[in-house]
């Protein structure tokens, strides 16, 4: 089953909106190439996990250029490759070159860091979940989330209608943990699980006690973690206990322990590295690997 299921029918109208914003007036550059129908190539030149087929489909279909893949999405890229072929009126190829090369870099990125951390995971036999956070950019939420799936990680909460989290700034305001889970309930109902965001043991019990589904132990050092998640599970093994802050790559196997559920990174969408693609025009003569070597003898 392809994660491309989940998007919503919007996302091809989002697509178009990033085309408008490209191209907000005259194409100069389109004039002088025309409309002759032309073949390009799109390369992967550094080693990464392919994300982002859907979005790019939505571009080319959009300009009338016919997109054939030559790897499924999730496929672990080796350089240098050609990943795809477009076909199409010359002009709507190169207008969709940049967008289709910013989603591609970007989601494909967001999928390789996103498949690390979920490698590290299985290797450490560490049965809990990675995931992300909220921390996207505006406009592009919807393909770094797509892209977090794409990389076998959880997305954690969509957006801030999905599920309520309380954080330091909505408990201040209320006078309490306590009160601020039980306003939230009053209209989240049955239907959405309450996270609270929790700097000791004593406001996770209080969390726990007041309704909280979900506690979130922030910026624990992973001793203090290990062994405060442990007296919860033991105290309340139904709660799910998710950690955050500070956690890295580097550092994320000091917070694998049994008494964690989840562990959320900001890095997932934040300091990630995009993956090297490039799209060239196909010419007779011309090696896309390099075209600035001739390939006529």
């Amino acid at each position: 089953m392809s994660y491309a299921h989940l998007l919503p029918p919007h996302y091809r109208s989002m697509v178009v909106g990033w085309l408008k914003e490209d191209i907000p007036s005259f194409d100069y550059a389109g004039y002088v190439v025309g409309d002759k129908t032309e073949k390009a190539v799109l390369l992967c030149k550094s080693r990464g996990v392919l994300c982002g087929r859907p979005f790019v489909d939505a571009i080319f279909d959009h300009l009338g250029c016919a997109i054939d893949w030559h790897y499924e999405e999730g496929t672990e890229l080796t350089p240098i490759c050609e990943v795809a072929h477009m076909t199409g009126p010359i002009r709507a190829l190169l207008q969709g070159e940049r967008t289709a090369l910013n989603c591609l870099t970007r989601s494909s990125g967001i999928a390789t860091h996103a498949r690390e951390l979920d490698k590290i995971a299985k290797n450490a036999n560490w049965p809990g979940s990675v995931a992300g956070t909220r921390k996207t950019t505006p406009g592009f939420r919807l393909v770094e989330k797509y892209a977090l799936l794409v990389g076998s990680i959880a997305t954690h909460r969509y957006d801030l209608s999905s599920m309520v989290m309380l954080k330091d700034n909505h408990i201040w305001c209320m006078g309490s943990i306590s009160k601020a889970v039980k306003r939230a309930r009053e209209v989240a109902s049955f239907s959405s699980k309450i996270e609270v965001e929790c700097r000791s043991v004593e406001e996770a019990r209080e969390a726990i006690t007041s309704g909280a589904d979900v506690v979130m132990l922030d910026n624990f050092e992973p001793k203090t973690l290990q062994q405060s998640s442990a007296l919860l599970k033991s105290e309340f093994p139904h709660v799910i206990i998710e950690a955050s802050g500070g956690i890295r790559t580097e550092n994320i196997e000091q917070y694998f322990c049994p008494t964690v559920d989840v562990i959320s990174l900001s890095t997932t969408t934040q300091g990630y590295s995009t993956v090297d693609f490039s799209f060239k025009l196909l010419k007779e003569g011309r090696d896309p690997t390099n075209p600035t070597v001739s390939t006529v003898q």
